[in-house]
């Protein structure tokens, strides 16, 4: 059996471009995993795929990422094996935190980890990119990186250190296509080629810098349409934090402290001032953990 986390992700920067040609947004972003995630368990067996969802419901499991993850690896494989699967459901649907894309690219370690030398890792990638477009920064190396076009194009940067940081979660999720509906509705009243942040940075230096070009495009319409969210992260900023931004499209917020003494504070004013939001209390990664593979597995 194979143990894996699928950590979380925010976004340190998101900017929405113009569409392409397939009407596909682009897209310019920087990707910062963090500690909190949903937890699976793969089993080989010799046929088929079960899947087992411990949380709320995902609706059909054949349209589950995870469950499309393996079903890519075995048809890449083209071997005679099945998985049982086990996902334990801790991030939120509709949250901006890219738990399904995590737990994709967490099936497709595990399962290389499971039945090694099955697929390459060029195939591996490749699937990724189809399944989703954060997947492949989720299947990459560090846990921190900045991708342009849909997601799929990655570079991956140096990790800076661990650094408190607190989600809030709102008792409401955003889906990605209303939010993009949203943004482009906003864009119609305001004629203008978005622009991108910046190219291609070697590095990036400490968290004081990236404060300096921090910024998600969705935060001004999302913030019109759902008032509570600027209110927790004005309230969030007010509590010391370095860094307070939407993550994707929403609904999640983080704030990244520099002390955890300031993180566990606010997050005692925060519960108190939305009780209706949930608060988690979390940290960066400064590298992606490693699928554990359990003594007696047959391979």
């Amino acid at each position: 059996m194979v143990r894996t986390l699928a950590p979380a992700k925010v976004n340190l920067l998101l900017k929405i471009l113009a569409r392409d040609d397939s009407g596909y947004h682009q897209l310019e972003t920087v990707f910062l995993a963090i500690q909190l995630g949903d937890t699976l368990s793969l089993a080989r067996r010799n046929s088929g795929i079960t899947l087992r969802v411990d949380g709320p419901p995902l609706g059909p499991l054949e349209e589950n990422l995870v469950y499309r993850a393996a079903r890519g690896f075995l048809d890449l494989a083209r071997r005679d094996a099945g998985v049982e699967i086990r996902l334990e459901k801790h991030l939120p649907v509709r949250g901006g935190l890219g738990g399904g894309s995590s737990d994709a690219a967490a099936t497709l370690r595990a399962m290389s980890l499971l039945l090694p030398g099955w697929v390459e890792w060029p195939e591996l990638q490749e699937l990724a990119a189809g399944l989703g477009s954060d997947v492949p920064f989720f299947l990459s190396s560090s846990p921190l990186a900045m991708a342009w076009g849909r997601g799929e194009r990655l570079m991956s940067l140096p990790p800076l250190p661990a650094a408190p940081v607190v989600l809030a979660l709102p008792p409401f999720g955003i889906s990605t296509p209303e939010a993009y509906r949203l943004l482009d509705l906003d864009r119609m009243g305001h004629p203008g080629s978005p622009r991108p942040a910046f190219h291609t940075p070697g590095t990036l230096g400490s968290w004081d810098e990236v404060a300096g070009w921090a910024e998600n495009d969705f935060e001004g319409v999302l913030f019109r349409e759902f008032p509570l969210l600027q209110r927790i992260r004005r309230k969030m900023q007010e509590g010391g934090a370095r860094i307070s931004l939407l993550s994707g499209s929403g609904s999640a917020l983080f704030a990244l402290f520099a002390r955890e003494e300031e993180a566990r504070g606010t997050v005692s004013v925060m519960e108190k001032a939305f009780p209706e939001t949930r608060f988690i209390l979390s940290r960066t990664l400064e590298e992606f953990p490693d699928p554990i593979l359990e003594p007696g597995v047959e391979s």
